[in-house]
């Protein structure tokens, strides 16, 4: 497994993330526990979820509890005022069997918490993170305009965004403006939630970004087997490949 630097958190994270906001579609909990065993030991490090599928952020508690403190475990909140993100934050946690997060992220779209504004969000966070409860912060937004905003600004230690082989000519300078400010690009959606099949054509495409840290949305052990395969076996990015992206984004658009 590789370890890429997450931008400012400082942490080394697998280059394979675990999305794990739908663990409750996967089956019973031993089957979830199989599965987020296979990744750890396979060497997976970051785990992500959201507290608006609270069951999957409880399976992923109770499967991640005697590897806690081995990985990178992140969670977000889509509240809007300081005082529901702090109710979301506790039940978080208590969900997790963790007393920390090592990243919190606020899902937002057109909004964008800053220091001194008046909703006192951004205040809130840092609250939690003088608190220890928090370890750094971010923002998970399908909104291209705030995710730039938040990199130009530099107030988020990371950035969740859409990365993927079909919207990857619209958004192209955010890669590279996050790796200039040091903020962590975790890339959601690489397989354009769903639409994208070809697990090979979408991972040889991300891994071409050295700062990107692309989030899986696991579905089940074959489908973690063939991204860990992939992983291991790395796509060849030749004129054949390039080909085939192209004739990709031809057929969708």
């Amino acid at each position: 497994m590789e370890y890429i630097r997450l931008g400012k958190t400082n942490h080394l994270v697998s280059r394979v993330a675990f999305g794990a906001m739908n663990l409750d579609k996967i089956g019973d909990d031993e089957t979830v526990a199989t599965l987020i065993r296979n990744a750890y030991e396979a060497g997976i490090n970051f785990f992500d979820t959201s507290r608006k599928t609270p069951a999957s952020e409880k399976l992923l508690g109770d499967s991640l509890f005697d590897y806690r403190r081995n990985v990178f475990l992140s969670t977000s909140t889509s509240s809007k005022t300081s005082s529901d993100i702090e109710e979301d934050l506790e039940e978080s946690l208590m969900a997790l069997h963790t007393d920390y997060l090592d990243l919190y992220q606020l899902e937002i779209e057109k909004f964008l918490p800053v220091p001194l504004g008046a909703d006192k969000i951004y205040q809130t966070l840092m609250k939690f993170k003088s608190q220890g409860k928090i370890k750094n912060i971010g923002i998970v937004t399908t909104n291209y305009d705030t995710a730039k905003k938040a990199a130009e600004l530099n107030l988020y230690d990371c950035i969740q965004f859409p990365l993927n082989v079909l919207n990857y000519d619209s958004i192209k300078d955010l890669v590279p403006l996050c790796e200039k400010q040091d903020v962590g690009f975790i890339g959601m959606q690489p397989l354009c939630g769903g639409v994208v099949e070809n697990i090979p054509l979408a991972m040889g495409f991300i891994n071409q970004f050295e700062n990107v840290v692309p989030l899986w949305g696991m579905k089940s052990i074959d489908e973690l087997n063939q991204i860990l395969y992939f992983n291991d076996h790395k796509p060849e990015v030749d004129e054949k490949f390039q080909a085939d992206v192209e004739n990709l984004r031809n057929f969708f658009n």
